[in-house]
């Protein structure tokens, strides 16, 4: 599974189409972001029934970055039911996130 990019104007609906939406927000040019992406692309394939994972070009979309908070990329944020109810800053192992995930997916 490769991750989707959403854009700004489709970021409200892409983190509703499941309860459980992982959103990474990160950078073309970000090397932490880079190794971030294959582990979520494997939480992904692992949990696809139970969520969907997004990922947010910081530098194509700074409106959402902002929103967000986005200070540091890689950021990821969980969403359940639409609404944000956890965020990681910065590289984290793999069990970081299923940990994070744990309570949602």
């Amino acid at each position: 599974m490769s991750l989707q990019t959403v854009s700004t104007s489709a970021f409200r609906s892409a983190v509703r189409q499941k309860d459980v939406v992982l959103v990474s927000f990160s950078t073309k040019w970000c090397p932490p972001c880079k190794v971030l992406r294959p582990i979520l692309e494997e939480l992904g394939n692992e949990k696809r029934n139970r969520l969907s994972v997004l990922q947010v070009d910081c530098d194509a979309s700074p409106e959402l970055a902002a929103r967000y908070g986005i200070m540091s990329t890689p950021t990821v944020i969980v969403f359940h039911q639409g609404e944000p109810v956890n965020k990681l800053v910065g590289l984290r192992p793999k069990k970081a996130y299923e940990a994070a995930l744990a309570r949602y997916a």
